[in-house]
Order: C-alpha cells, then sequence, then structure tokens
C-alpha cells in the first residue's frame, strides 16, 4: 500500500495493522496549522509508523527530521520513504527502540516541532510526555502535536501536564490532535 504527501510523492506503508497512517485529511490539517514554522525547523517524529510525518517535513524544507520507531520493518519503510524525499541521508536520523528509553539519547537537544503518534489507548502518553519534558527537547517557542482518539476514555491523555499546557485541540472523525506549548 502508498499513501500520497505534499507535492504529490509516493510513500510506501506497511501491510496490515502494525502502523496506522496518520489520515491525509489530519496531515493536511497539521501542516496548515504549523504552517510558516517547518522551513527551518528541527522536527522529532515520535512512533513514526510509515515516516509520513516525517518526510512531509522534510518536503517542507524542515532543516533535521528525528524519527524513533521501535519496529524493524517500519524502520526499513521509513528509511527507504525519508531517503527517496530527500536525497540526502545527512538530513534525517532514525532511532529504532522504546520511544520513552531513546528519547534520553536525545537529551538536550531542541525540536521546534514534535509529533507524537502512539497506538491509541495505550500507556505511553504520560511516559513519552514526561520523558520530552524531563531531557528538555522543546524548544522554548516549540510546540508538541499529539495524536490521539477523540474518545477521552481511549485517549489515556494525561490530565495535568506540568510544565506543558494545551494550547489546541482538533478533532477530525476518529483522529484529534491535541498541541502543548511550554507553560509561560
Amino acid at each position: 500500500m502508498s499513501i500520497r504527501i505534499y507535492g504529490n510523492r509516493e510513500l510506501k506503508t506497511l501491510p496490515g495493522l502494525e502502523t496506522r497512517p496518520t489520515p491525509a485529511r489530519v496531515r493536511q490539517a497539521v501542516f496548515n496549522i504549523w504552517q510558516g514554522s517547518i522551513a527551518g525547523c528541527r522536527w522529532l517524529d515520535l512512533c513514526s509508523g510509515s515516516g509520513a510525518m516525517g518526510a512531509e517535513a522534510l518536503c517542507r524544507d524542515a532543516l533535521m527530521v528525528v524519527g524513533i520507531e521501535r519496529s524493524s520493518a517500519a524502520c526499513t519503510t521509513i528509511d527507504q520513504n525519508w531517503l527517496k524525499v530527500t536525497g540526502d541521508s545527512q538530513k534525517f536520523q532514525l532511532l529504532r527502540g522504546d520511544v520513552v528509553k531513546r528519547l534520553a539519547d536525545l537529551n538536550g537537544q531542541k525540536f521546534d516541532r514534535i509529533y507524537f503518534d502512539p497506538p491509541y489507548g495505550g500507556e505511553l502518553y504520560q511516559p513519552v510526555l514526561a520523558a520530552i519534558d524531563r531531557h528538555e527537547l522543546l524548544a522554548p517557542t516549540g510546540e508538541i502535536a499529539v495524536e490521539h482518539s477523540p474518545n477521552p476514555q481511549i485517549s489515556n491523555l494525561p490530565a495535568m501536564l506540568p510544565t506543558l499546557e494545551l494550547c489546541r485541540y482538533k478533532a477530525y472523525g476518529n483522529t484529534a490532535i491535541s498541541f502543548y506549548q511550554l507553560r509561560k
């Protein structure tokens, strides 16, 4: 199976249900919201899946994309997709493994945009957002977009985040995005 991103570029996706690509409508909405802030940014793509969000950021002139994905099959697909989009392996870095553990490898690096798309209903929301905070990964003017179910019983988003505040919430059918920034 394949999907299309910015510039009508075709990307591969994994067969089956191992990954769930962000719907085109949601991808477009996120990039419209962050319009004007992608070129030259440092982008962190968590639970990367097919790598579509990071690939789109690269197509829109992100300075650098770092992705974290646990599935080795997905990592192979992401590497192929990102290289196909940029032709330059210096513009991206892909880390394989547990997202919470691998965030420690990025300690102190600053990202302008962080996209986090874990399995809905999973238990990753709290530990990943806490790790982003602990390792000081969000730039002072950066934002995190967290993809989740619009159903609060399924989403498992933490009710309170000590250093992050919700700045925007958007729902698109079965997908919702909560945007966070550092508390001022």
